[in-house]
C-alpha cells in the first residue's frame, strides 16, 4: 500500500439520502475499505441533499473510495486537498458541546459551558474517533441515558472504544468496571489520557475483539457497548453474548439504518431481545437484552 505522503485529501459525495446510503452501504461491504475512514450526513433537509466525507489514508484506498462513489450517478464526486496541519483539530475547534440526556461533551474550547446539573464528559480526540457528535455515539449515549432511568449497571465493556467517551460515561455515573478496547494503539493512549482527564476509573487495552485476557477476567459485564462497523458487529454477535450475563444489556451502533436488519438478525438469532432502536440521520442505535 502506499501511503499518502504529501497533502492529504478529503473526497466529497453530495447526492439524494437514497444513493448517499447505498454508496456508503457499499463501501462498508467493500473488503478493500473494511478500515476507511468517512462520514454520511445530511447536508441541506430542504433541498434533500446528503453528504459523504471520506478521509483515505493510501493512494489505492483514494483510488478505491472514488470508483465505489462512480457507481451512483446522482452523487457529485470531488477531491479536495487537506492543509497541512491537524485537520481533526480544527475541525473540533468549531464543533459545538453535545448535550444527550445527563450527559455534556464538551472539548477544552467549551470548557465552562457545562450546565451545572450535567455528567460533564471533556473529551479530546487527538487522532482517535468519537467526540459524541457523531450520530452513532450520541446514540449511544442517548439510549445509555435513558436506560440509567431504570438500572444501574456494575460492571461495562466498551468494544472499538476510540476516545473512551462511552466507558468514561459509564464510570462517571457508577459502573465499578469500566473496560475499554480498540484495535487502534494511539485510540487507546488517547482514551486512557481522557479518563485520567475526566478522573473516572475506567482503563483501555489494545485488543481486537474481546479474547484478551484482560477483558475475559472480567466477565461477565452487566453492559456492552459496541460503536463500531456493522461487518465486526455480526461477526463478534456470538462473543458479545458470551461476554454479557442473562439480562445483559448489549448497546450497538456504527451501522447505517440499511444495515439493521442483517445485526439484528445475527443478534436475535442468538438468544438476544430487541428492547429498542434509535435512528439518527443514516446511523441506528440498538438496544438488545441476553436471554
Amino acid at each position: 500500500m502506499t501511503e499518502i505522503t504529501d497533502d492529504a485529501v478529503q473526497i466529497i459525495a453530495r447526492g439524494p439520502r437514497a444513493a448517499a446510503e447505498a454508496a456508503a452501504a457499499a463501501m462498508d461491504a467493500n473488503p478493500l475499505l473494511e478500515g476507511a475512514t468517512y462520514s454520511i450526513l445530511e447536508e441541506d433537509e430542504d433541498r434533500g441533499v446528503w453528504r459523504i466525507d471520506a478521509f483515505p489514508v493510501t493512494l489505492e484506498e483514494a483510488d478505491e473510495i472514488r470508483a465505489v462513489l462512480a457507481g451512483w450517478a446522482e452523487l457529485t464526486v470531488v477531491t479536495e486537498d487537506l492543509a497541512d496541519a491537524d485537520w481533526l483539530a480544527m475541525s473540533l475547534s468549531g464543533l459545538p458541546p453535545v448535550r444527550e440526556g445527563r450527559f455534556f461533551v464538551f472539548g477544552l474550547h467549551d470548557k465552562g459551558l457545562a450546565p451545572p446539573n450535567a455528567v460533564q464528559l471533556r473529551i479530546e480526540a487527538g487522532a482517535a474517533f468519537g467526540t459524541g457528535h457523531h450520530g452513532t455515539t450520541a446514540g449511544c449515549l442517548r439510549v445509555f441515558h435513558d436506560l440509567l432511568k431504570g438500572r444501574r449497571f456494575a460492571k461495562v465493556l466498551d468494544v472499538g472504544a476510540g476516545t473512551g467517551v462511552l466507558a468514561i460515561a459509564a464510570a462517571r455515573t457508577g459502573s465499578k468496571l469500566a473496560v475499554g478496547t480498540d484495535i487502534d494503539q494511539p485510540s487507546v493512549r488517547i482514551a486512557g489520557e481522557n479518563a485520567a482527564v475526566n478522573q473516572a476509573k475506567a482503563r483501555f487495552v489494545h485488543a481486537s475483539g474481546l479474547g484478551h485476557r484482560r477483558v475475559a477476567a472480567t466477565a461477565p459485564y452487566d453492559l456492552v457497548f459496541a460503536n463500531i462497523l456493522a461487518p465486526p458487529l455480526v461477526s463478534l454477535a456470538q462473543d458479545i453474548r458470551t461476554a454479557l450475563r442473562p439480562g445483559g444489556i448489549a448497546i450497538l451502533s456504527g451501522l447505517l439504518r440499511t444495515q439493521e436488519r442483517r445485526v439484528r438478525a445475527a443478534y436475535l438469532a442468538r438468544g438476544f431481545r430487541l428492547k429498542r432502536r434509535l435512528h439518527r440521520d443514516a446511523w441506528a442505535t440498538l438496544v438488545l437484552e441476553k436471554g
